[in-house]
């Protein structure tokens, strides 16, 4: 082992509230980062001061008040652009979140385009988010889903793109990190591969976006879809990005106010891109605290949120490594990785391992994490996880495995 990591994002925490709290009599552990991220109170304080001082709908009044709250909600949209090196603030659709991103392709763009016979490539990695919606598509076009399996070291298996990819596929949708694995996807050859047989590609970015330096002009994909409450800012929204020659081919898949340019009693037309994909009152704090999340990433340096991350990830690795009876899934490398550590424990069921930690004040997930066809690829019906961000330290690590140890010893594998 090479030694215990000296965090020098632990000055942090001081701006996490909820990260001073007790639970169960014990400091709290928050080791479920890949399920929702804690808020600083950079992000509160931008939400509250917007309900205090510039609460207003936005885009259509034409009162001070109103502006300001435009200008607010607009900005954050900007923020969001420059965050991934979106090439204009147009390419940014806010959306509820990851999910509502993907579906809003599968259904603006998938019923629209996809005909039977035709394929929609998917991996074994994929979460529900970017798997569900595009059944749902298939069985409403008669499109076929394929997918990519994985190799023995848990990545997408890019050489089985032979076999499969040809002119009937027509979306490849992947994730860019494994909210299981960690495991990290491998965007360019897919991009590549989609590009040569005019495929479009979809990224569900849940796990990537908040934990590595993104550029979507320079990954060479059409979509990427991600949510804000899992880079430290709100729940009920998120983000899709789009390449302006893709959004031009998406259909609205939700009505009504904001999205439209003319409504007749027999048919509309839409207003402009982003806006034509946000039917409704926006989520207009979230966004502004999505901003401010923003905001709070780039004052720390996204290479230096992936350096953090890989080294209290090792760390995990290398004290997790020596609990007997303990086993691991993901890879090894961790170029390869994120901070998302699933395992199992012997013979103890996830849940009940989690219920033993928590009374440790130690916060894991514990299930199939949205992912119930690769749990089955792996052959257990659930698993425990531990992910990590910006606030994680060394000492949070150590008391995972001491109370791991512990529960060896309360079921009897000790």
């Amino acid at each position: 082992m090479e030694g215990r990591p000296i965090s020098g994002l632990a000055r942090l925490r001081d701006d996490f509230p909820i990260l001073s709290t007790e639970m169960n009599g014990h400091p709290l552990a928050y080791l479920d980062s890949a399920a929702t991220t804690q808020k600083p109170v950079q992000v509160l304080d931008a939400m509250d001061a917007y309900y205090r001082t510039t609460n207003a709908n936005v885009h259509r009044g034409a009162y001070l008040l109103a502006t300001r709250a435009t200008e607010a909600y607009e900005g954050a949209r900007a923020k969001v652009a420059g965050f991934v090196n979106a090439a204009s603030p147009q390419e940014i659709v806010f959306t509820r979140g990851t999910t509502t991103g993907i579906n809003s392709i599968a259904f603006g763009w998938g019923l629209y385009h996809l005909r039977e016979g035709d394929r929609i490539l998917l991996t074994m990695l994929e979460h529900h988010a970017n798997l569900v919606p595009w059944q749902l598509v298939a069985r409403h076009t008669g499109a076929e889903l394929v997918y990519l399996p994985l190799t023995s070291d848990y990545l997408i298996d890019t050489a089985a793109l032979e076999g499969l990819l040809d002119e009937r596929v027509k979306v490849i949708a992947f994730s860019g990190m494994s909210n299981v694995l960690g495991s990290i996807g491998p965007i360019e050859v897919l991009g590549e591969a989609a590009r040569s047989v005019g495929a479009i590609t979809v990224v569900d970015a849940a796990q990537m976006v908040p934990h590595m330096p993104v550029d979507v002009q320079a990954l060479g994909v059409d979509f990427l879809a991600f949510g804000a409450h899992k880079m430290l800012g709100p729940t009920g929204i998120g983000a899709l990005w789009g390449s302006m020659e893709r959004l031009e081919q998406l259909e609205p898949s939700e009505g009504g106010g904001e999205m439209i340019r003319d409504v007749g009693l027999y048919e509309s037309t839409w207003t402009d891109i982003p806006h034509r994909f946000e039917a409704g009152t926006p989520p207009i704090a979230e966004a502004i605290g999505f901003g401010a999340a923003v905001d709070y990433l780039e004052a720390i340096g996204m290479e230096v949120v992936r350096s953090h991350e890989e080294s209290i990830t090792r760390y995990a690795l290398e004290r997790l490594a020596e609990v007997p009876d303990l086993r691991v899934y993901g890879p090894d490398h961790l170029s390869q990785r994120g901070g998302a550590v699933s395992f199992t424990l012997a013979d103890i069921h996830p849940h009940d391992l989690a219920t033993i930690l928590d009374q440790q004040g130690i916060a894991v997930r514990a299930g199939h994490h949205c992912t119930r066809p690769l749990h089955r690829l792996l052959e257990v019906p659930a698993t425990a996880r531990a992910s990590f961000y910006v606030y994680s330290i060394p000492e949070e690590v150590d008391r995972l495995v001491a109370a791991l140890h512990e529960a060896r010893r309360i079921f009897g594998v000790a």
